[in-house]
């Protein structure tokens, strides 16, 4: 046995047939391709009940001044110019298969269940019925069965038992079928989400960017150290070198200091020598003319007394000089020998002195 819903639903559905086998043939003629598809036919069937409701004389096509009207008195639009735009353009009469074919390419037809889904939270505002539309896989094309009076799809199967929330999503289904999505069809919380994603890929590229130039600005700045810390090791070595050398030429200086000391030390111990020699060259030469002093002073009174004798000979012609003078001459004649020896001695002393002094000279300033 059958309950009484299945058996009502039953009954919608025998009677929604029969109205689709009067506009088969119809759409047969609109779209060929379309005919034999059954939601297709509801679709068709709506579109032409749309039609039908505003084509007020029943010409076969709705003009300016029925669908002005209809969005006046319909849907309750004050200022419906933008409106009665977009639903016209450049066509002044809309036939059934005008509005099919402008159905047919609107942006809404290609919508998915999510899509519906989304409009029906955002738009319409009736989220409580987001699981009924996702349950019967209502999408885009099933939008015009919604913007006609349909007791069994909204009541019996989408369970919409609240008559204003039935209106409501009537006339917000015409809207969209007549002139395209809202502006703001998409949902909020996804332009939040696309907005939120730009932002952190905007912040994520200035980050980059910025972590970019401060890493340049790094790598120049520790390039830049590593060339001054090369220039200071460069110096470095550079002093080192310098120090090197100068504890080089130190040594060098200090080896020619102590050769220079020894030489001085040498020549002051000469000088020393000399000076010594030299003394005792003096000291024998001052004895030397002391006794060359006495002998003259000896040959001088010898002298002395041979001219006294010489003029005692004088006055005595023939007179024999007596044996003491005799003596006397002999000993005048060996002092005065002896005188000459002495003087002969000095002089040959002098010369050799003054030959060795030369000679040491000479050495000195060679050595210097």
């Amino acid at each position: 046995m059958t309950s009484l819903s299945e058996r009502t639903v039953y009954t919608g559905k025998l009677s929604l047939c029969l109205h689709v086998k009067l506009c088969v043939v119809d759409l047969c003629a609109i779209d060929q391709p379309l005919c034999q598809d059954e939601n297709s036919l509801l679709s068709f069937e709506a579109i032409c009940s749309i039609h039908k409701l505003m084509d007020d004389d029943a010409d076969g096509t709705v003009d300016t001044t029925e669908t002005d009207e209809f969005l006046r008195e319909d849907l309750k639009y004050h200022d419906p110019k933008d409106k009665h735009r977009s639903f016209h353009r450049a066509d002044l009469h809309i036939s059934v298969a005008d509005m099919w074919n402008a159905w047919k390419s609107s942006e809404v037809y290609n919508w998915t269940v999510q899509q519906v889904e989304d409009w029906l939270l955002v738009s319409v505002e009736l989220p409580q019925y987001s699981e009924a539309f996702r349950k019967q896989k209502l999408d885009g094309r099933a939008l015009p069965r919604l913007a006609v009076k349909n007791t069994t799809l909204t009541v019996l199967v989408l369970k919409i038992l609240d008559r204003s929330h039935s209106q409501k999503l009537q006339l917000k289904a015409l809207d969209i079928i007549l002139f395209g999505p809202p502006p703001d069809h998409q949902n909020w919380w996804k332009d939040l989400v696309l907005a939120l994603s730009v932002l952190m890929a905007l912040t994520g590229c200035w980050f980059a960017f910025v972590q970019t130039r401060k890493s340049r600005d790094d790598l120049s700045r520790l390039m830049k150290d590593l060339e001054g810390l090369q220039r200071a090791e460069q110096s470095l070595l550079d002093l080192q070198d310098k120090l090197q050398r100068a504890q080089e030429e130190q040594r060098c200086v200090q080896v020619e200091k102590v050769k220079v000391e020894e030489e001085l030390r040498n020549e002051i111990s000469s000088a020393k020598q000399e000076a010594q020699r030299l003394r005792e060259l003096r000291e024998g030469t001052e004895n030397e003319r002391s006794r060359q002093k006495y002998a003259e002073e000896e040959l001088e009174q010898v002298r002395m007394a041979l001219k006294k004798a010489e003029r005692e000979l004088e006055s005595r012609a023939h007179w024999a000089p007596p044996e003491a003078l005799q003596k006397w001459l002999q000993l005048t004649h060996e002092i005065e020998v002896q005188y000459y020896n002495i003087k002969k001695q000095s002089a040959e002393r002098q010369l050799l002195q003054a030959r060795e002094g030369g000679e040491d000279n000479n050495n000195n300033t060679h050595s210097h």
